[in-house]
């Protein structure tokens, strides 16, 4: 006799990427699941376009977490591929860098390596193409030669990729080898759309959104918890048998509530958006060049988007770190306390000047590199947000869930690939308690039956980026197709 409690209610309090994937999981697996979101739309935490197939950014970070990132980029990848934006990302060390581009070759074998084992062990684990074709190193005496040719308007090699790149690169600032790597690009925008298209869909699935939670107490009778939020001016209180903490940087106030130990950090992010006149057809990889973070010479990423914008990464204090933008929860409080200004922007709105001042900064940065990008313009206000990170690592790029209190998850997702894993280890919860059956530990196979019709999600996706203040253009993907 079955002992599965199919009626055991879930509360999950933010639809970030990570309460709308929780949701979105969980509904599909026939859960009773009711979601509060706190915005009219979901996913609206801090920027992100980088699928992080190796973590090959992270100089940094260790190995481990680098096949972790691996693993996860491939299981988000076959959740979400309508968020996927198939064109490849080019690494580059500058000149006035202390390491060599032949530092990062082992990694990327050792990558290579585990991609091959991830299709192994299942073939549909095969999404980054070729493995033999995870990465590709490129001279000076081939760049050079790519830059005789045409670019392409829809490329399908690395070659063809690499074409633009080569035409605009400033040769002389750069070390030798490039190197090409299947790292793919995120929309933002289409992940907020399709995850909404889905719930709304999904019967078992309750979806408030405008809706603020305000106050959590443990109902002891049923050890589960009632929960107080306000919808559109009107008070309700709800009863649930678990709770899902996905609040992002807010992480700490449903903490201080509940009582529950904590360490964590909480980090103000931005990225800005430009447009660049001379590009609007010309399809990019994405180019992320190295640097020390904090320095004037940080990283730069130079992210693609349709139509000639470009969204822009310095790790400089004067674009995308801010002074105080790093904070740690204290002693008398879970939550982080970010200043006022941070607040500020994050709740009502960028000043023109800021926009315009860090934006151009950012194009300035990435001008060292590609002269001819110095006639960019602001494309729009700048994609931003607060991160939560627990512990009190800043580099730390691999966390996914922790459980400090009974029946209660606290999502700690740092990179939006993770929350496969974070999904599974709730799972494991699930099947302890007696929601779901062991089997389902691990299930994806239900993520083959969300089709969503390309022209709905696409102006879905469209009406969301409109509506805050974003290009159009940024809720679509490039016209590409899969690399040969």
């Amino acid at each position: 006799m079955s002992t599965i409690d199919n009626k055991a209610k879930i509360a999950i309090i933010g639809g970030g990427v990570a309460g709308s994937s929780a949701a979105l999981y969980f509904g599909q697996l026939g859960l009773n699941v009711t979601l509060f979101e706190k915005d009219e739309s979901l996913v609206s935490g801090p920027p992100w376009c980088h699928l992080h197939a190796g973590g090959n950014l992270y100089r940094e970070i260790s190995d481990a977490q680098c096949i972790t990132l691996l693993k996860q980029s491939i299981d988000f990848l076959r959740f979400y591929p309508f968020v996927v934006d198939y064109r490849p990302t080019v690494i580059v060390l500058p000149t006035t860098d202390s390491s060599t581009p032949e530092a990062l070759l082992p990694r990327l074998e050792l990558l290579t390596d585990e991609y091959k084992a991830h299709i192994a062990r299942d073939s549909k684990n095969e999404v980054l193409g070729k493995p033999e074709n995870y990465y590709q190193v490129y001279n000076r005496e081939e760049i050079e030669l790519l830059r005789t040719r045409d670019t392409i308007k829809t490329p399908k090699t690395f070659d063809e990729w690499m074409i633009p790149v080569a035409k605009n690169i400033d040769l002389n600032k750069v070390q030798f080898p490039l190197i090409m790597v299947q790292e793919y690009g995120l929309n933002l925008f289409r992940l907020a759309a399709g995850a909404a298209m889905t719930l709304e869909n999904l019967d078992s699935v309750t979806l408030h959104t405008h809706s603020i939670v305000h106050n959590v107490q443990q109902n002891f009778p049923t050890d589960g918890w009632n929960i107080s939020y306000v919808k559109k001016n009107v008070g309700h209180t709800e009863s649930f048998d678990y709770l899902i903490n996905a609040a992002g940087f807010r992480t700490g106030k449903i903490d201080d509530l509940l009582g529950a130990p904590c360490k964590s950090m909480v980090e103000f992010k931005a990225a800005y958006v430009s447009h660049w006149d001379e590009c609007n057809d010309t399809q990019f990889p994405e180019v992320v060049f190295h640097g020390e973070r904090g320095t004037p010479q940080g990283m730069g990423q130079f992210t693609p988007y349709p139509g000639g914008y470009f969204q822009l990464h310095g790790m400089t204090k004067d674009i995308t770190l801010y002074e105080d933008g790093l904070v740690a929860n204290s002693l008398v409080s879970c939550q982080p306390r970010l200043g006022q200004d941070f607040i500020d922007k994050i709740e009502k709105s960028w000043t023109q000047e800021e926009t315009q001042k860090r934006t151009k900064a950012a194009i300035e940065h990435l001008s060292q590199y590609i002269p001819s990008f110095s006639t960019a313009t602001v494309g729009s206000k700048p994609l931003f947000g607060a991160q939560q990170i627990p512990g009190d690592d800043p580099t730390l790029r691999v966390a996914e869930v922790s459980f400090p209190r009974e029946r209660y998850a606290r999502c700690e997702i740092v990179k939006v690939s993770s929350v496969l894993d974070m999904m599974d280890a709730i799972t494991k919860q699930f099947v302890e308690l007696g929601y779901l059956e062991v089997n389902t530990i691990g299930k994806r196979e239900f993520t083959d039956a969300i089709h969503l019709d390309e022209t709905s999600l696409r102006k879905r996706a469209e009406s969301v980026a409109v509506k805050r203040d974003y290009p159009r253009a940024l809720a679509n993907r490039n016209i590409s197709e899969k690399i040969i």
